[in-house]
Parts: structure tokens; sequence; C-alpha cells
């Protein structure tokens, strides 16, 4: 197979990571991909966002799948335009990534469907989301309605915090992101990150685990995209994992093609595990990132079978995915800065060593100058990882590969993991 694998970061790394180890690959071209991808793919400096570019590549190449990586290809409409063009493509309809791409979309979604979620309310102005915070009680749950790279949610502790960032989102700080808010419930619970595939009318659940969005350790500072991750989660008992696919899970995939945008892809569950069972805090049309990276790590099975039969409608025939018993955990090497302007060019070295047992690194926001010397350019640079025969080995070792990595611009949480290590 010719394959292309759209997108730049860490989840498109470990993707590019999975499929080049399939025997089913003859070529993996990825667009625009990163500096640590070339080890894996031949790379094409075409936008994510590059409609008709990605398209004309896909054709050049001859290509017999196209997988999307990021929701901002999804919200372009790149999987629309595929489809006319006949290309198989992994990755949803720009209908059915309103699930991301509009969380007003989706409370109206969970609404229509019976899909259980935090009470919200809809503002199209800064006045009424400050009137809508008479509804609920601190903390409050501020989001802006569209795509703000996972940086468009601000739990704020009181009135005046939420009072600033509704100013924020109406005052332009996510562009039209911003432009409505949503203002929800907090749901007290656990949090975690569940992920299913579908071709339209079969599904498969395709692994968990959980993510630590707070900037620093301890749970604190600004909300971010993610700052780490491991699996398997112990929150999602097998009770809530049933809970899970049929609260959740198989109603959205009915709804939305009983909305006309049959799914095609991977749908990531957002939840709160609550007293009252498992509720949806958000959709999201593609693979979590950091997530990705440790699901890759522990898939034993070939990935490319999978994406393969959700672009062409055959999972049904696919057997249930293969995971390693051993838990991975990825932790997240920012920019310092980051989630508000990190700092940006700073030198990285020390990949080229031996990092130790089990570690794995994915390039996420890197740039190679034309002297061969590696810089930070991103908010999150590189995702350290590792497996190992349980938990807190697996961090050990993804702590200790950080240890030998020379970025001074560089900071990550050092509590990865923290949850299930503190049951």
């Amino acid at each position: 197979m010719n394959i292309l694998l759209v997108g730049s970061g860490g989840r498109e790394h470990a993707l590019a990571w999975k499929i080049a180890a399939s025997p089913l690959v003859t070529r993996l071209v990825a667009a625009p991909g990163n500096p640590g991808m070339a080890a894996q793919a031949e790379l094409r400096d075409v936008s994510a966002t590059d409609v008709d570019g990605l398209v004309a590549l896909a054709r050049e190449i001859a290509a017999d799948l196209v997988v999307i990586g990021p929701e901002s290809s999804v919200a372009a409409g790149l999987a629309d335009a595929l489809e006319g063009e006949q290309i198989p493509c992994f990755g949803p309809s720009a209908g059915a990534g309103q699930l991301e791409s509009s969380k007003a979309f989706t409370k109206a979604f969970a609404d229509r469907y019976g899909l259980p979620t935090a009470a919200y309310r809809v503002c199209e102005s800064a006045d009424e989301a400050r009137a809508a915070l008479e509804l609920f009680e601190a903390p409050y749950v501020i989001k802006a309605d569209g795509l703000a790279a996972g940086k468009g949610v601000t739990i704020a502790q009181d009135r005046g915090e939420a009072e600033a960032a509704i100013d924020d989102a109406f005052g332009g700080r996510f562009g039209a992101a911003g432009a409505r808010v949503v203002v929800e419930e907090f749901l007290q619970g656990e949090i975690g990150s569940l992920f299913a595939l579908c071709d339209g009318e079969t599904s498969m659940l395709f692994g968990w685990a959980q993510d630590h969005k707070r900037a620093f350790d301890g749970e604190q500072g600004p909300n971010t995209g993610g700052m780490g991750t491991y699996s398997p989660a112990p929150v999602f008992t097998p009770n809530l994992v049933e809970q899970v696919r049929t609260r959740l899970v198989e109603p959205a995939f009915a709804g939305i093609a009983a909305d006309g945008s049959p799914y095609r892809g991977v749908l990531f569950v957002e939840l709160m595990a609550t007293k009252a069972g498992p509720k949806l805090v958000e959709f999201n049309v593609r693979f979590g990132d950091p997530e990705c990276q440790v699901l890759m790590l522990r898939l034993e099975s070939d990935l490319v079978p999978y994406l393969d039969a959700c672009a062409k409608g055959t999972l049904k025939s696919m057997p249930q995915p293969v995971w390693r018993d051993e838990p991975a955990v990825c932790v997240v090497l920012a920019a310092k800065g980051y989630p508000g302007t990190p700092a940006a060019g700073g030198e990285i070295r020390g990949l080229d060593g031996d990092l130790g047992e089990g570690a794995v690194v994915f390039h996420a926001g890197t740039r190679r100058d034309p002297d061969g010397t590696l810089r930070a350019a991103g908010g999150r640079v590189l995702n350290v990882c590792a497996r190992g025969p349980d938990l807190r080995t697996a961090r050990d070792r993804a702590y200790a590969a950080i240890e030998k990595i020379d970025f001074p611009d560089g900071f990550c949480r050092s509590d990865i993991g923290w949850r299930a290590l503190g049951r």
C-alpha cells in the first residue's frame, strides 16, 4: 500500500512509527510531517489544511489510503474532497467533524440523542455569558465554541476568573473560535479518554488512556492540549467501558449517521466518570494527542488494516485489536511559556544517544536548520514515551530519558500517572 499521512505533530509521528512497521506498507508519505517523521516517511511540504494540495499529492503518489491526523484537516473538508475523488480516507467528513469543531453543535447533538453531559448555556455575547454564570456554581467551565488547539477551555475557580475568560474569548484571544462561548456545569469525578473506530456502520472500541491537562504538577496552572498521558488507566473498569460504549459511543455514531454524516475514522470520547456514571466532556474527531502516542506503543496488532477497514467499510470483518500488557507513559516536553507564548528556536541535543530501555521519542513541535541543528518550533516540542512491566517502571524510564535530553528551554510535569500510582 501507498499511504499518505496528513499532519505534523506528536500524534502523527506516533502514527507514522506504527504505520511504517506494517508489512503491508510499500510507501509512506507525510505532509507536512516533522523532522522526527523523516525516519519513517518521505516528507512533503503541503499544509494539513491545503485540501487541493493534499488531494493532488494523494493522486501523485497513487495513494491507496489517506490517514488524517489533525482536526484542522477534518474541518477543512479533506475527507469530503477525497471521497469526491474516490480516494479511501481514514477520517470523518466535515459534517461529522462538527462533533469537535463546534462545542455548541455537540451540546445540541447530545440533547437530541440523549447523551449524558454537563448542563450548559451557549452564549453569543460577553454579556449573555456573564448572565449565564448565575445559573452555575463555582468552579465555572468556560469553553470557546470552535477549534482552539486544546487551549480554549478555562476552569475558573471564581466569578472574576470566569468573567476574565469570557472577555478573553469574545475579545479575540481564540479568533473566530471564540465568537461563541459555552458556559458549563463543572463535573465532579475522574477524567478519561476512550477511543472507538467506525466505518460508517460498524464500530469497535480501540483503547483508552488518561491525560493530564493542566500545565503544572498537582493539576495546577492553565489548561493545555495535554502534558502527558498513560495507558491503561485504572479508571476504565469493565463496567465503565461498557457504560461508555452503550451510553456515548454507539448513540453518537448512530446519531451522526441519522444526521446524514456517517462516521468513518476514530472518535475520541473525553469523559468524566461521575457518581451518576460517565458523562461526556467533549468529542474529538481524531486520535488524542498525546493519548495516541501511548496507544501506539501498546498496540500489538498491525494498525494499517484497521485504518483501511474504516475507510473502506469492512470493519465488521476485523478481529478485536490485541494490546500489550505493558503500560505505556508519555511525558510532554514543552517550551517554556506554553500554553501562552512559548520560547521559540531553542536548541535540542541528545536525541541521537541511547535514551534507555523501552524509551521512544516522538517529535511534536520541532524544525531542523540547514546545518542539521534541531530546534523547538511549537509549544509542545517532544513526547518522551516509554513502556515497562508496570506503570511505575514505564514512568521512571520516560523521566530517565528526559534527563538525557539537552533542551534548556523546555519544561515538563514531574507527576504524570499520579492518579494511578496513588491508588
